[in-house]
């Protein structure tokens, strides 16, 4: 496996010697949510240590481990100026001169995605953005509602929702789901939630999911991968329903104007019923208006949406 290059923004680069998927893995889009980068640094020397350990290792494919908002990373906040997760847009359209921290951050983001989209012999383009939450509970991936996204997610034995890109603008999925890349090859898009933003748990999980997916695009065998990685995810999982779709998302003013405040004690997929107290800002309370799975309840200061409702997914009837 050749070792490409690393730098404060590149965790690491690896090729393999066979031609295969760029699997572009991002952590800390959000400064306060470093469990995914730890995971990737874990990743990138596992890679580099398992060729002398295991002779037979083969890896197949480009990976390219990517840290995001090095500010905030540093300062341990969710985003310096604006989020992140909310401002992907192509280089192009940035501003000659950046007015946000965060513009800088994209800015060199994309510059390293785009150089590996046109130096590696890929196959395919896939994205994997690792997240954490405030709340306690599960774990779960999100991607857009493609069938080769849904699928990949699948393989990572982790729950699944569907649509949350409907309550969302602006994020790596978005992006990466958009004509971004000069690439006429399949682009597929994942965002997996590794759990509570201070949990060393998240740690493990995040490299759980990122040593599955590896494993589900081929680019490491089955032998070469631990059934630890599985029983983790398997039973961090355990007891959370497979496929939701979203249902309703709560947006907030993201300078705190509106003074939101969660209650206290919410968890990943509480179930919750209609007209439940959830929260309270300026206005009053704030209760939820369908029964569903609460997810990623707001406590923190910094954020845009205050909280998720998620339910069964309700498949199609066949005719």
């Amino acid at each position: 496996m050749e070792k490409i290059a690393e730098s404060e923004r590149i965790i690491g680069y690896y090729r393999g010697p066979e031609a295969g998927p760029l699997v572009v893995a991002i952590g800390g889009i959000h400064g306060n949510e470093p469990a995914g980068v730890r995971a990737l640094e874990r990743l990138v020397e596992m890679l580099e240590n398992e060729p002398r350990l295991n002779p037979g290792f083969n890896f197949k494919g480009d990976f390219l481990a990517l840290r995001g908002n090095l500010e905030a990373l540093s300062q341990g906040k969710r985003y310096i100026d604006v989020d992140l997760n909310r401002i992907w847009r192509p280089l192009g359209s940035l501003p000659d001169q950046f007015v946000t921290s965060e513009d800088h951050e994209l800015h060199e983001l994309l510059a390293a995605i785009e150089t590996a989209v046109e130096e590696a012999p890929l196959s395919e383009l896939v994205l994997l953005d690792i997240h954490t939450t405030t709340a306690e509970g599960g774990i779960f991936a999100i991607t857009g509602d493609d069938a080769p996204s849904l699928s990949l997610a699948a393989e990572m034995s982790v729950p699944v929702i569907k649509g949350m890109l409907s309550g969302l603008q602006g994020t790596t999925l978005h992006y990466f789901r958009g004509d971004h890349f000069d690439t006429s090859l399949p682009v597929r898009a994942i965002t997996f939630e590794a759990g509570h933003h201070n949990d060393p748990l998240s740690i493990d999980l995040a490299l759980a999911a990122t040593i599955n997916l590896l494993r589900a695009l081929g680019c490491v065998r089955d032998e070469d991968v631990s059934n630890l990685h599985d029983h983790r995810l398997r039973e961090s999982a355990a007891y959370l329903p497979r496929l939701t779709e979203l249902a309703y998302v709560h947006k907030i003013a993201h300078d705190g104007c509106d003074n939101f405040q969660m209650k206290p004690g919410y968890k990943n997929f509480q179930r919750i019923v209609k007209g439940e107290l959830l929260a309270t800002d300026k206005n009053g309370d704030i209760t939820t208006p369908t029964d569903g799975f609460l997810l990623m309840p707001l406590y923190q200061k910094q954020g845009e949406e205050g909280f998720f409702v998620v339910r069964d997914y309700k498949f199609p009837l066949a005719y």
